[in-house]
C-alpha cells in the first residue's frame, strides 16, 4: 500500500466514481473529492448529489462543490493546504494554470482516449461513432494549461471482441473508467516516487471531439423502410454511441420514438426495442405490426 499523500481529486460523470472504486481497491484514497454542486434532477427536479460526492459520503471523505474554480474563495481555500497531487478525471471546469501547478507534484488527468486522439469533452461517444474499435483507450498525462495537451505518463489499449461492436456506449463508459481506474492506481505511486518520465505526445496527429448534444439524437428513420448497407451501419453506429445521453429518436405521426436497441441482420438495421412517447417500452415489431 502506498505511503499516505495529500491528494485531491477532481471528478465528474460518467467515469469518475469507476476510477474511484480501482483506486480505493489498490489502497490509494483522496484525502479530498472535489465535484459539481447538487442540481435539480428529473421532472420533480429534486435536489440531487452527483455520484462522485454520493461516494466521497460513504467512504468518509471529505467533499467540496465549488461553483467556480476561478473565484477568490475558491483559491484561498486550495492554497491552504500543501497537496501532493491532484488527480482530474471527467471534470467539467477548466483549471487555470495556478490550479494545475499548485501541488508539489502537479495534476494528472485520465483521459479516455489514446491521445493526441479524441482531445476534448466525449472521447468514449465519439470513438463509437468514428468506427473506431482498434483505437479504444485510456491515457494517463500531466496536465498544462492547454486542453488534453501535456505529456504522457501511461496508455493503455482496450481489448474490444470485433463481433461485439459497436458496443453500447454506456458499456464503453465501464469499460474505459476501469481500465483507466486501474492504470492511474499503478501510475499515482511511481510517478510520486520519480520514476516516470512524461513523454511529449505528437501534437500533429491530435484529433478532436465536442460536447454532447440533445438535438444530436433524432434520426431521419422510416420504420417502414429502415436502412441498408452503410447507412444501417453509421444508423447503428449512433444508437450505440448515443446509449443513455443524448439517446437516440425517430418522429412517427408526430410522436417521438425512443430507440432502445438495435442491431444489424443481413446488412439491414432492425430496431428491437423502443418507447414511442407517453407509452411503455415496447417491441418494435409488435407496436408497428
Amino acid at each position: 500500500m502506498m505511503e499516505k499523500r495529500n491528494i485531491a481529486y477532481f471528478g465528474g460523470e460518467p467515469i469518475g466514481v469507476p476510477v474511484l472504486k480501482e483506486l480505493k481497491e489498490a489502497g490509494i484514497m483522496p484525502t479530498l473529492i472535489l465535484c459539481n454542486p447538487d442540481r435539480p434532477v428529473g421532472r420533480k427536479q429534486v435536489l440531487t448529489a452527483p455520484p462522485v460526492k454520493q461516494w466521497a459520503l460513504e467512504n468518509n471523505i471529505e467533499v467540496y462543490q465549488p461553483e467556480s474554480v476561478k473565484d477568490d474563495e475558491f483559491k484561498t481555500r486550495m492554497s491552504e493546504t500543501q497537496w501532493d497531487l491532484f488527480v482530474v478525471v471527467a471534470y467539467n471546469k477548466i483549471m487555470p494554470k495556478w490550479l494545475v501547478d499548485l501541488p508539489a507534484h502537479g495534476t494528472i488527468n485520465v483521459h479516455p482516449s489514446l491521445l493526441p486522439l479524441l482531445r476534448g469533452a466525449s472521447p468514449i461517444r465519439t470513438s463509437i461513432l468514428e468506427d473506431m474499435k482498434e483505437q479504444c483507450g485510456v491515457t494517463i498525462m500531466q496536465m498544462d494549461e492547454k486542453m488534453d495537451h501535456g505529456p504522457i505518463l501511461a496508455q493503455e489499449t482496450l481489448s474490444i471482441d470485433p463481433t461485439q461492436w459497436p458496443i453500447a456506449g454506456t458499456d464503453l463508459d465501464t469499460s474505459l473508467s476501469t481500465l483507466g481506474g486501474a492504470l492511474l492506481a499503478t501510475v499515482i505511486p511511481l510517478f510520486l516516487s520519480g520514476n516516470i518520465i512524461p513523454v511529449e505526445q505528437f501534437h500533429g496527429a491530435a484529433t478532436y471531439c465536442g460536447r454532447l448534444d440533445r438535438s444530436m439524437g433524432e434520426l431521419a428513420l422510416d420504420p417502414h423502410h429502415l436502412p441498408s448497407g452503410d447507412e444501417a451501419y453509421q444508423t447503428l453506429l449512433k444508437i450505440r454511441a448515443f446509449d443513455g445521453f443524448p439517446g437516440t429518436f425517430f418522429m412517427h405521426e408526430g410522436k417521438r420514438i425512443k430507440i432502445i436497441d438495435a442491431h444489424i441482420v443481413n446488412q439491414e438495421l432492425q430496431l428491437l426495442r423502443i418507447t414511442p412517447e407517453g407509452k411503455q417500452e415496447v417491441d418494435f415489431e409488435s407496436y408497428f405490426a
